[in-house]
């Protein structure tokens, strides 16, 4: 019941689509004086601060562009640097086996060497031992041999002849070599 009543009034009020000329024209002056007044104080500020705002924005996009083309740049570097580490390790690994290798033979080859060296010094050693016996042999022999022939041609043989005889003995013992 509440909405019959309200049409009555509505009606004598106006509707949304009427048109009144007067609020029409006041409207449109009332925006020329707020556009004007925008105009000549807010919107050369506002532009300014946009334009500054952009300024920055570019800067920024510049700077951006130019540390992404240096980070490139050392990022490229830093590879070419870790290749090139890489292959002086691997010159540096080549090298010290190389070394050792080297070393090694050295090493090798003085010990053979030193072990000839000491072989030889050895069996000259046992030579000379083996000479020096003989001899303390031939004259343990020939003291023996000139006891016992004293003893058994005591009497018959002169001391030319017991000489003479021992000399006999000694030149046919085995000689060393």
């Amino acid at each position: 019941m509440a909405a019959p009543a309200l049409a009555p009034a509505l009606l004598a009020a106006g509707s949304l689509t009427d048109v009144s000329f007067t609020l029409f024209v006041s409207t449109v002056v009332l925006f020329g004086i707020f556009a004007i007044v925008l105009a000549k104080f807010a919107w050369g500020p506002i532009l300014k601060m946009i334009e500054e705002r952009e300024k920055g924005i570019n800067d920024s996009v510049e700077g951006a562009e130019r540390s992404h083309v240096e980070a490139k740049a050392l990022l490229e570097q830093h590879r070419e640097l870790v290749r090139e580490a890489g292959r002086e390790r691997e010159e540096i690994l080549k090298r010290a086996l190389k070394e050792a290798e080297t070393l090694k033979a050295d090493l090798s080859a003085k010990a053979r060497v030193e072990s000839e060296q000491i072989v030889t010094r050895a069996r000259e050693q046992v030579q000379r031992e083996t000479e020096k016996a003989i001899q303390d042999l031939r004259g343990q022999v020939a003291d023996l041999a000139m006891e016992a022939a004293s003893k058994i041609v005591k009497s018959s043989l002169t001391p030319d002849a017991q000489k003479k005889l021992v000399s006999e003995f000694i030149a046919s013992m085995p000689r060393v070599q």
